[in-house]
């Protein structure tokens, strides 16, 4: 081997760079364990919220070494910086997909135009938009051109208004205005992409994630880490649409006589009798009501749809109060078009919106707003030019805000105003008051102001970054969620780590075993492999998930196909007699292109993965790649220069093999070929079975395929999975799912209540029905809270969620179906360029279509039989792929074997084709038992997610071994063989 420096250099300096690069997840792990260990020895676990107490002691801790020199070269804020991405099923967080409503930038380009064909166009591409993967605004186009006959886009009340005079003109035709629309679409978007890494960046989360998912106007954003799941859910989909309102007067008589001609006219409006007598309880509402007088109701004698629900008269400048739980019935009634005709002439746009509740509060107040035709508040967030989190003069948490020259000219004017009308101006944010202060001193100069109420810190901390980073331009609906608890991210690192370790003294105990001295060789090799791969992860800032360390487990296994590929073809050319040295080279050499041709296909087949897949299928495919390129090199060149340096001594012996595996699958002579027809007729069989029951049974579709939610939910005791679906189909419906998901005290909730419905009052109304409807499984005391976010020290409760909207979930059925074929047509190409003959693509697709229907097949017969999760997802899809890429890996060492032999013996009528297959069995058995095995460990230990991922990647592998040799080849020989009984073809391979 030539540039054997080179080589070392080369080897050494990655060696140490990955070493440097790992050194800071190694500083930082120590840091944060001395963290926790101080935090538990000062506070025990019989205090009250000590969970939470110990978490603010740990970054408290690590705050006050920070700085702190570590080895002389970083601290631990540095360290932190470059550390090993963990992924969401490793650390626990939030992964969400966002997205940006178009129809709201349309409306707002339009300068939200009252044209009944630019409004019908719209509703027209909202119902289209249900069934169609085409982009909202190319909808929007289509529905235009449909509708609007002489009508243009540059008329003046929809897009040639004032707003974009400067682009748009009267004359311009529709093809001339819609680029201009795309690319302000384009820039809006790109502008809530910058508006949500402002607010991230202000979160507190180390290593957040935020990408544009093409021009489809969707977001990623991810969180690793964090532990407020709703405060981050919040964040991310406020559009922090400030507003600056003038209140009416709380006891103006016109107002409240039209609350008391709304309770009479619903008296007619609803069935009053089937109203339930309200059950009185000493609660706060109760109390805060006791003092307030309705002499004019007498609720003995008769029924009040609205003030059994709503009393008049209330603190500061709100109109009323109400219980929070009947906010939403009690606006409903506010809105019918029956009531709104009760308002006076002078008040009739007046707009009703309900105070931000407090944490835990049981009531929220009502206030009226002055409001116009056009609902256009006095004063809009747009004036803030700076706002921080503060204090107010009794110490409580604020958020103070700074106007610029225009907002505080208009300050002064509305607070004027409400100095003179002796009314509040209320700040809202997102529509809710936030407060509503009077003006007890003039008009107030200088454009600034302060948001009070009952908040937290954080609380004035996440609206102040919201309102400095700017509100986003359009609404953004979470169409995806992922929400990892910590504790189940740690179990997940636990139980990966466990099939790591298990895997690799595997395999190093059988290298060593099966070759002797050079598979220590080989050991050594793989071991800097694993350095390698886990360097290169760091140095990218690429994120290590639960598939990905399933991916590095599964390069463990397939990495020492390469070597055996290697000693294999040692052995042989040891056995014609050639010195050891020479043997070493030639097999080196003519195990090449086997191993190229091997890792290339599996290498395509992960490119495809990535592409197509995300989120934790991306870190699959990433580290899938990573380690095929690292374990080439280590394979080839670490392995020959160790082999090389050791026969170098004299009288050093290598044989490549052991006592116990000297003569193993030495002078096999099988009739491979002969017994093609049995194959044909058992795999035919197969497939027909597998194929009766997909069109019978199906396939158990995840959410991921369907749209949805799931939760896994652990419990302190075993509980029926049976008996929690039978309560719950009565709660959500028909249609939820609920089954046994690992241990008997877990289970895995998925059912599809409102899947077509967004935004986070769903997912609260839906964990509200769980908690509820779970609470007599739960233990005694256990809080809403904790069971939404699975605390405590047995993690019981949610331990993860994951919501799909229909919309995506299409999206990824169309990119899974579209990964599988692209997968197989990139395949048959390379297949076709590299043994220029379309019999061997032919029988390599053959294959692996094979493989993937007897999958497929499995899954739906055993899909409710298996005591594991057998669903069709993300991760399922990545399983597929990989099956293809091992079934195509053995398939082209088999191929390479037989051009190589008919190369130098001639075709034979198919004889040598058989001296091939014979002459690859110990190397097609090694790797297939090796890869076994590791999937065995990870199915084993690796956690319940991972178990119908690894079911399907040990089907794939024992299936794959078969079909190269029984499918793939034998289609081969059947169609070459034709052509060349036909004397088409004189030479069958060049």
């Amino acid at each position: 081997m030539q540039n054997k420096g080179l080589i070392k250099l080369f080897a050494l300096l990655f060696g140490l760079v990955s070493i440097y690069q790992l050194s800071y997840t190694f500083i930082t792990n120590k840091a944060e364990n001395d963290a926790e260990a101080y935090a538990i020895s000062q506070i025990s676990e019989s205090e009250e919220d000590y969970v939470i107490k110990r978490e603010a002691l740990e970054a408290q801790y690590l705050d006050s070494i920070g700085d702190n020199s570590v080895l002389g070269y970083t601290n631990y804020n540095e360290a932190k910086k470059k550390e090993l991405n963990k992924g969401l099923d490793l650390k626990g967080g939030i992964n969400v997909t966002l997205q940006i409503s178009v129809k709201d930038i349309l409306k707002g380009l339009a300068n939200n135009s009252k044209n009944p064909i630019f409004n019908k166009a719209l509703a027209d591409a909202d119902t289209a938009s249900k069934n169609s993967d085409a982009t909202y605004v190319d909808l929007f186009f289509q529905a235009w051109d449909d509708i609007s006959g002489e009508t243009k886009l540059a008329s003046p009340d929809i897009f040639a208004n004032k707003g974009l005079s400067e682009e748009i003109n009267f004359q311009m035709s529709d093809d001339e205005v819609k680029p201009i629309i795309r690319r302000k679409i384009d820039e809006s978007i790109v502008s809530a992409f910058e508006v949500l890494r402002e607010r991230i960046d202000g979160f507190g989360v180390t290593q957040p994630n935020i990408q544009r998912e093409g021009t489809s106007g969707r977001i990623l954003v991810e969180l690793p880490g964090a532990r407020d799941i709703a405060r981050a859910q919040d964040l991310l989909s406020s559009t922090a649409q400030l507003e600056f309102w003038e209140t009416y007067q709380p006891n103006n008589p016109e107002l409240q006589g039209f609350f008391f001609q709304a309770n009479e006219k619903l008296k007619s409006l609803i069935d009053v009798d089937e109203v339930e007598e309200p059950v009185k309880e000493e609660s706060e509402l109760d109390s805060l009501l006791s003092d307030v007088a309705q002499d004019s109701l007498d609720f003995a004698n008769q029924r009040n749809p609205l003030f059994e629900k709503f009393q008049l008269g209330a603190p500061s400048y709100a109109v009323g109060v109400a219980a929070a739980k009947d906010t939403a019935e009690i606006g409903s009634y506010l809105r019918m078009k029956e009531i709104r005709r009760l308002l006076p002439a002078n008040m009739q746009f007046v707009k009703f919106l309900w105070e931000r509740p407090s944490e835990d509060s049981e009531i929220v107040q009502l206030f009226a707003l002055k409001s116009n035709r056009d609902g256009i508040p006095r004063i809009s967030g747009d004036v803030v030019s700076d706002a921080r989190d503060d204090f107010d003069l009794g110490g409580k948490p604020a958020v103070s805000m700074t106007m610029n020259t225009q907002g505080a000219k208009e300050w002064e004017e509305l607070t004027g105003d409400a100095y003179n009308n002796r009314t509040g101006i209320a700040i809202v944010l997102d529509n809710k008051v936030y407060t509503a202060p009077g003006v007890s001193s003039g008009p107030i100069s200088g454009g600034r102001s302060e948001i009070t109420g009952d908040f937290t810190i954080n609380e004035t901390k996440d609206i102040a970054n919201v309102l400095r980073a700017g509100k986003l331009p359009a609404s953004a609906e979470i169409i995806q969620a992922t929400i990892v608890g910590p504790s189940l991210g740690q179990e997940a690192i636990d139980s990966g780590f466990m099939s790591f370790l298990i895997a690799m003294a595997f395999v190093l105990i059988w290298m060593v075993f099966y070759y002797g001295r050079a598979g220590l060789f080989a050991d050594i090799a793989l071991l800097l492999n694993i350095l390698l791969i886990f360097g290169v992860l760091t140095s990218l800032g690429a994120v290590l998930t639960l598939p990905g360390i399933a991916g590095i487990v599964l390069t463990i296994g397939m990495s020492v196909d390469a070597n055996v590929l290697i000693f294999e073809r040692i052995k042989e050319e040891i056995a014609k007699g050639k010195g050891k040295s020479q043997a070493v080279a030639d097999g080196f050499n003519n195990a090449l292109s086997s191993i190229l041709d091997a890792n290339i296909t599996t290498g395509l087949t992960a490119i495809i993965l990535f592409i197509f897949g995300s989120g934790p299928i991306k870190g699959f495919a990433t580290t899938l790649l990573i380690g095929i390129v690292t374990s080439l090199f280590t394979a080839i060149f670490i392995t020959r220069l160790l082999v090389d340096w050791y026969l170098q001594g004299k009288s050093r012996r290598l044989d490549f093999a052991t006592g116990a595996t000297k003569n193993l699958f030495r002078n096999i002579n099988i009739d491979f070929l002969g017994k093609r027809k049995i194959a044909y007729i058992l795999s035919g069989v197969l497939v027909i079975v597998g194929v009766i029951s997909l069109f019978t049974n199906g396939l158990q579709q995840g959410v991921d395929f369907i749209g949805g939610r799931s939760y896994q939910v652990r419990f302190e005791q075993a509980v029926s999975s049976s008996e929690i679906a039978s309560e719950l189909n009565d709660v959500f419906g028909s249609g939820t799912n609920v089954k046994t998901f690992g241990e008997e005290n877990q289970i895995k909730i998925t059912t599809p209540y409102k899947v077509d419905v967004e935004g986070l009052e769903v997912d609260n109304e839906i964990q509200d029905k769980l908690f509820t409807s779970l609470q007599k499984y739960l233990p005694s005391g256990i809080s809403k809270e904790d069971f939404v976010s699975g605390s405590g020290e047995d993690s019981i409760g949610i331990l993860q969620s994951v919501k799909v909207g229909p919309t995506i979930a299409d999206d990824i059925k169309k990119n899974a179906f579209l990964a599988i074929l692209g997968s197989l047509a990139v395949v048959f190409l390379y297949i076709l360029f590299r043994f220029r003959k379309w019999q061997f693509s032919l029988g390599a697709v053959t294959a692996v279509f094979h493989d993937v229907m007897i999958v497929l097949g499995i899954f739906s017969i055993f899909g409710t039989i298996m005591p594991f999760n057998m669903e069709i997802d993300q991760a399922f899809i990545a399983a597929i792929l990989t099956v293809i890429g091992y079934s195509l890996n053995d398939t082209v060492v088999v191929f390479d074997r037989i051009r190589e032999i008919i190369g130098e013996k001639g075709w034979r009528g198919g004889d040598n084709i058989n001296l091939a297959l014979n002459s690859t069995l110990s190397r097609t058995l090694n790797t297939s038992m090796t890869t076994l095995v590791v999937l065995l460990a990870i199915f084993i230990f690796g956690g319940e997610s991972l178990r119908g991922f690894m079911f399907a990647m040990i089907i794939g592998v024992i299936v794959g071994t078969y079909s190269s040799i029984f499918i793939a080849t034998p289609v081969m020989f059947d169609t070459l063989n034709k052509s060349v009984s036909s004397g088409k073809k004189k030479e069958v391979v060049e």
